[in-house]
């Protein structure tokens, strides 16, 4: 596939996270500028951190004086997916030469849905997944930069506009659980994450889940591995 083909095949299928990320940005950009964090810091946010619902979190964590510490461990609990992510990318991406380090930091939850499916032959896989990444996060930028400009100018009301975050992951889980025949990791995520919530309770849940989902897809590659 020549590389116009290539790239036009990336911007079709980033079309439905184009449509989510720009209206998401949105509305982080103007929760930041509501917060005091306007167009210089959204910017560097959304280039630099690129983590969706951490930028949200992050930005309640500055207006409230978190510590440094607080922040880190914040930051580690609410982006842990991103390991279980990794771990299952790391045969598809071990070839991807310079590309390598870019598309690990852009790989959010949006773009693992797309970048983790079957691709037809003849496409690059490499290019195709960093077209995909690169798309992804101009969409995220843009729609962010755009709700900064705009949040400096609103003067209603804004409160609960954070929770749009919540909305993406349904849509998320809902189209990868249709898009892939493999239900075993979404299973597995529902069902740890709920039994961890009881017995650890709603503060403490998180890691606990993530550490079981981790064993449970890495025993899962083990056996696909002796399989093959």
């Amino acid at each position: 596939m020549k590389n116009q083909e290539l790239i036009k095949k990336a911007i079709v299928d980033t079309i439905p996270v184009m449509t989510g990320y720009l209206v998401l940005g949105i509305g982080f950009g103007i929760f930041s500028a509501k917060s005091g964090y306007g167009f210089p810091w959204v910017l560097a946010m959304s280039l630099f951190v690129y983590a969706g619902s951490m930028q949200f979190v992050l930005v309640s964590l500055l207006t409230g004086g978190a510590s440094v510490l607080t922040t880190a461990l914040t930051t580690l609990m609410v982006n842990a997916r991103h390991l279980f992510y990794g771990i299952s990318m790391i045969d598809r991406y071990k070839d991807a030469g310079p590309r390598k380090p870019y598309m690990i930091f852009a790989l959010t939850d949006e773009t693992y849905s797309l970048v983790c499916r079957d691709i037809p032959e003849g496409i690059d896989r490499n290019k195709y997944c960093f077209l995909v990444s690169l798309f992804d996060q101009i969409y995220w930028v843009s729609g962010t930069c755009l709700g900064a400009l705009a949040g400096s100018l609103m003067t209603f009301n804004t409160t609960g506009i954070e929770f749009s975050m919540t909305a993406l992951f349904v849509t998320v889980f809902v189209e990868q659980w249709l898009s892939t025949r493999d239900h075993l990791p979404a299973v597995a995520g529902v069902v740890l994450s709920v039994v961890s919530l009881v017995i650890f309770g709603r503060d403490n849940f998180l890691i606990p889940a993530m550490i079981a989902i981790a064993l449970v897809l890495l025993g899962k590659r083990t056996l696909e591995r002796r399989s093959a």
